[in-house]
């Protein structure tokens, strides 16, 4: 069931975090949003009480622990629990090696891995003591094959993707009944080809992304259904993209 329960998405203020945080709005849940885009918070939280939802809202730098740990605080406070983190803040400033864009790569590894260890830092401890719990996370078909250009990303990508097994496995032999979702987007379109500076690599894949992307609803959904399978059942895996795409 997803209504009334209580979810916080990273990287909420756009892409696939604003849609996933409208549609199980639309569908009861309570959401907590966090981005560092607090105007863009605030518009959707805005629009979700429109329609009728609940959301709250706070300012995120997912690379902070402390502003995970005060998020999930919010959430409890607001809403009195907290069900569901859906990890979703990433970035994707792809490169060849040889450019040598290493603040990009430190971007990656501080957003993308640091990033999801500590929200599941922050959450974990109320799951553990409830005994119950649902973490989502959004990896990448790079986290699945191997592309070139994204070396790091996909690196950083492929982490997220044992952590969560991981996840999984130790909650399952430690009887916490925290449920994992890992999610493998191919191209779909939000503002992850913004965060590229280097011009081949952008062009490449903007190509890529004009010629095939879907859009970030179709991930929403997917959330949305990992959430509503039953308590006692876990699917742990989503790998989802265009239709006439080939990955």
């Amino acid at each position: 069931m997803i209504k009334d329960k209580v979810v916080v998405i990273t990287g909420a203020s756009s892409g696939i975090g604003e849609a996933t945080a409208k549609l199980l709005a639309s569908k009861g849940a309570k959401v907590v949003l966090g981005a560092r885009r607090e105007d863009r918070l605030k518009e959707i939280a805005d629009e979700i009480a429109k329609a009728g939802g609940e959301a709250a809202y706070q300012e995120l730098d997912v690379t902070r622990p402390e502003e995970n740990a005060a998020i999930v605080e919010l959430a409890k406070e607001r809403f009195g629990r907290i069900d569901v983190i859906f990890l979703n803040a990433g970035l994707m400033p792809s490169s060849l090696l040889s450019s040598l864009k290493t603040d990009d790569w430190d971007r990656m590894v501080d957003v993308n891995i640091k990033g999801v260890l500590h929200g599941v830092a922050a959450v974990l401890p109320s799951f553990i003591e409830q005994k119950s719990g649902h973490v989502i996370a959004t990896s990448s078909v790079a986290g699945l094959k191997f592309y070139a250009s994204n070396a790091v990303y996909g690196g950083t990508k492929w982490f997220v993707r044992n952590f969560m097994e991981v996840l999984r496995m130790e909650s399952a032999m430690e009887g916490t009944n925290i449920r994992t979702a890992t999610l493998y987007p191919a191209a779909i379109n939000t503002e992850l080809l913004s965060t590229i500076s280097e011009a081949t690599t952008a062009k490449s894949m903007q190509n890529l992304y004009n010629r095939y992307g879907i859009s970030p609803e179709r991930i929403a959904e997917v959330v949305a259904f990992a959430i509503d399978a039953p308590e006692d059942t876990t699917i742990s895996e989503f790998t989802v993209g265009p239709a006439a795409q080939p990955w």
